[in-house]
């Protein structure tokens, strides 16, 4: 469904569960440029970081086959890169079966455009998505290579309703606000990564593993270096009030008054 408001092209999906487009093939997976790879492992690796710093029971995957249809379960889409909240309980997992225990929709999907994946991401995606129960789907596009009505745009937010509906609520440059993890999606690195961050500036980012070390590690620096030198201008000071007293002892005293 496509309607306007206020010069503003709104889409919302409500599909049918299955396709005979969308038939997925277990490991099967399209080749990635090393800017794709990239910028999809920066998201991981952020995500990752998030889950462990909350303490959440949640997963990131990379490339997992998400399925939902129990009686077509060929059928399935494969994010770049996805967020299962609760965690899954097969240590090793090789595809996300809806109907299955345990087994839930990612509360977070994204869809990094290439070349070879804009009319995909673009248009069969979010229909995908929207089947799949997915709650929140985020369209990365750093090179414009999206086409049509529905593009391009650098960032697509697509979220679950109230209703059921899988809305696009953002189409644009980023910023943009994502409800489910309740941070902003900033584009950086002159628009080619996308991260989250506390505010719509992007100046509060949402560290990597690595990143926190490096910063917990400069931090412990830095504040190594200001009690180093606490502890020489305390030592400079001690010796400045030293030598005044010596200074006083030295200098030699009158006779005393007659009486």
């Amino acid at each position: 469904m496509v309607t306007r408001r206020n010069d503003r092209v709104d889409v919302a999906f409500r599909v049918p569960s299955w396709s005979e487009r969308w038939v997925l093939e277990d490991g099967v997976t399209m080749p990635e440029t090393s800017e794709h790879r990239l910028t999809c492992e920066l998201l991981e690796m952020i995500l990752r970081a998030w889950i462990a710093r909350t303490a959440r029971d949640a997963a990131v995957y990379a490339n997992l086959a998400l399925r939902w249809d129990e009686e077509h379960p060929a059928i399935g889409v494969d994010p770049d890169v996805c967020l299962v909240d609760p965690t899954p309980p097969d240590a090793k997992l090789r595809s996300l079966r809806t109907w299955e225990p345990g087994h839930t929709a990612p509360r977070v999907a994204v869809e990094v455009v290439s070349r070879d994946t804009a009319e995909k991401d673009y248009l069969e995606g979010p229909a995908k998505y929207a089947a799949s129960g997915t709650r929140e789907l985020w369209v990365f596009d750093p090179e414009r290579r999206g086409r049509g009505m529905l593009g391009p745009w650098v960032l697509q937010v697509w979220r679950r309703m109230d209703d059921g509906a899988f809305r696009r609520v953002f189409a644009g440059d980023a910023p943009a606000y994502s409800e489910e993890l309740g941070a902003w999606l900033v584009a950086t690195d002159d628009g080619t990564r996308l991260r989250l961050a506390d505010d719509e500036a992007g100046e509060r980012r949402w560290l990597t593993g690595e990143e926190t070390a490096r910063a917990q590690a400069q931090a412990d620096r830095e504040r190594a270096q200001a009690e180093r030198a606490r502890a020489d201008a305390l030592a400079e000071r001690i010796a400045a009030l030293e030598a005044q007293l010596n200074a006083s002892d030295a200098v030699p005293r009158g006779p005393s008054p007659a009486r």
